[in-house]
């Protein structure tokens, strides 16, 4: 899978953007500010309709402007055309010209990986972020897990609500309560499942990326669950066990909304014990432990996107990700400068300036 092409219209600093891409290794280099971050930004949000950069669209709107456009033709098993439209009145997704009414219709047909230098928040910032991150990972895979999600947070704020409503009034029968909480049970097990699996199939490849990139380490991740190796009859039971605290509480207080996961290394958690450096370089092995997952889920290899990658890592730990990579990866790498870049890398390189809102192709 790879974009071929991609047209911008009033989306940040770009008035109007089109370019096309190599199928294999693209570097985009400008200044700070120049716009190469908005260009990988654009391709992001084409795949999953949202930016990882603002959590608002209007963000994204060229100022002064009422409508962003952005358009790309993804090849795949076959060529197809996709579009967002960004305006005050929402987001509007479209395949071939045709409007896709339903977000999770779209977001599984292009699959994209990003490494951002702010990813390792991944491993210090809270639970929350690790699993909106999962989420993302795994409803890329599938449709059906995006749908489970969206039904269990339903339930969820319907329970919450009816536990609040027990506390108030304690007339109020506790039937329904056990009944939402049977479909919390079974809509939260199918989720765990799915994560469990993803998890699994990360540390099939995780220890082997690692020690191959950066020559030393056993790394692996740990997924955390209370529905974790649990039956739904056992899970309903710690349920019940916790009814009055949860009534006092108002809330639901277990769930795989309280799911996490974190990163081990040699033994020790990378959170506590860990460098900035093993932290950052955790975080590359995953990423690319994700690609392995989407080949061998959908066929084919996802768009990488490696944003700022040279200031992270030294000419030979890059090397060895792109020894790494098929050449049937599409990838992407942001850099302020050229320079210090490796030249046989330069040199099967498809290689991009970004300056005074112009893409231009330089070289290949």
């Amino acid at each position: 899978m790879y974009i071929e092409k991609l047209k911008l219209s009033n989306f940040r600093n770009y008035e109007s953007l089109d370019v096309s891409f190599s199928s294999t290794l693209n570097i985009i280099y400008g200044n700070n500010g120049s716009g190469k971050s908005n260009v990988i930004e654009a391709i992001y949000l084409l795949a999953l309709t949202k930016s990882f950069r603002t959590s608002s669209d209007i963000n994204l709107i060229k100022k002064g402007t009422s409508l962003s456009q952005i358009k790309g033709e993804i090849v795949s098993k076959e060529k197809n055309r996709y579009q967002i439209d960004l305006s005050e009145e929402g987001k509007k997704v479209y395949i071939n010209s045709d409007k896709v009414g339903r977000i999770s219709d779209y977001v599984t047909n292009i699959n994209i990986i990003l490494f951002n230098p702010l990813d390792t928040k991944i491993i210090n910032d809270s639970p929350s972020f690790r699993r909106k991150l999962m989420n993302i990972d795994i409803s890329q895979e599938s449709k059906e897990y995006l749908l489970l999600l969206n039904s269990y947070d339903k339930v969820l704020r319907n329970r919450n609500a009816y536990l609040k409503q027990l506390y108030l009034n304690a007339n109020a029968s506790k039937d329904y309560l056990d009944i939402l909480t049977q479909k919390l049970v079974k809509i939260g097990k199918s989720i765990n499942n799915y994560r469990k699996d993803y998890i699994d199939k990360i540390n099939k490849n995780i220890a082997k990326i690692y020690e191959n990139i950066f020559e030393y380490g056993d790394l692996k991740v740990v997924y955390s669950s209370s529905f974790n190796d649990k039956s739904e009859e056992e899970i309903f039971k710690n349920y019940q066990k916790k009814y009055y605290r949860e009534m006092e509480m108002g809330k639901t207080l277990s769930g795989i909304h309280h799911d996490d996961f974190e990163f081990i290394l040699d033994g020790n958690s990378i959170r506590d014990y860990g460098s900035v450096g093993q932290q950052k370089n955790a975080i590359i092995s995953f990423k690319l432990a994700q690609i392995m997952i989407i080949k061998e889920e959908k066929g084919e290899y996802p768009i990488l996107i490696l944003d700022d990658l040279f200031s992270e890592l030294d000419n030979k730990k890059i090397n060895n990700i792109i020894k790494m990579l098929n050449k049937e990866v599409q990838t992407f790498i942001t850099s302020t400068s050229i320079d210090n870049i490796d030249k046989n890398l330069l040199n099967n390189s498809n290689i991009y300036l970004v300056e005074n809102n112009l893409v231009e192709r330089v070289s290949n």
